[in-house]
């Protein structure tokens, strides 16, 4: 499922229109995105939590040449499904 397609099936579970669908489908990524910008969590009961962390800088091996390089620490978003998710994929 592609974001035009989520649109559409948030819009109609909610009895939205489409344009409003697409208003509200942006606000939440939006939002999302800034608090984890922020360093903050995102916790969807029932859903999920989004969080950053951070990857240590470590050695690595390229895999074309075969030679070792150095991966710089950065950080990372993970998702960590919520019990009615999980419950609902089994």
């Amino acid at each position: 499922m592609n974001k035009t397609e989520f649109i559409s099936a948030v819009a109609e579970k909610a009895g939205l229109s489409k344009v409003v669908g697409k208003k509200a489908v942006d606000a939440v990524i939006k939002t999302v995105k800034e608090e984890l910008t922020k360093g903050e969590k995102v916790s969807i009961l029932g859903f999920g939590a989004f969080q950053v962390t951070k990857k240590a800088a470590r050695k690595g091996i390229n895999p074309k040449t075969k030679k070792p390089i150095n991966i710089p620490a950065h950080k990372v978003v993970k998702f960590k499904a919520g019990a009615d998710l999980s419950k609902a994929v089994k």
